[in-house]
């Protein structure tokens, strides 16, 4: 499952069972962490979900702001209530490049809006699913 760690939002992006396509799933409003981590469990326990990726907002020279070490809290603090793996995925561009498709295929700024986060989720997770593929191709 990848998600996009947000201040007010968390968009939601599961992969096929065979880990080659993922799809934006939805986006949660946050409210407090321990509502969000249940909501995300939630979800996770519901579709059989094997591992969880966090997209990483690194700033474009790379380094780590803020945002990145947020996301590194949430992803600590959420490990204490999961078995399930967490990773991360440098998630520099991905909302850039979410908006760009949703302009290419036509959508509204009300739409743009709402979907924005789990498709920018879609992109993280797979940018991880074809990173796997590529390390199994190469056995």
């Amino acid at each position: 499952m990848g998600l996009d760690l947000g201040t007010r939002t968390i968009g939601v992006a599961v992969s096929d069972t065979s880990r080659r396509v993922a799809s934006p799933l939805e986006t949660i409003r946050r409210t407090k962490f321990s509502a969000d981590a249940a909501a995300l469990l939630r979800l996770a326990e519901a579709r059989r979900i094997g591992g969880l990726v966090l997209g990483l907002p690194r700033n474009m020279d790379g380094s780590e702001g803020p945002r990145a070490q947020s996301t590194r809290a949430f992803a600590r603090n959420l490990a204490g209530l999961t078995e399930l793996p967490i990773t991360f995925w440098d998630e520099r561009l991905s909302t850039v490049a979410a908006e760009r498709a949703l302009l290419e295929a036509d959508a509204s700024r009300r739409r743009r809006a709402e979907v924005i986060d789990h498709v920018a989720a879609g992109y993280i997770l797979q940018g991880l699913l074809d990173r796997l593929a590529h390390l199994e191709a190469r056995r």
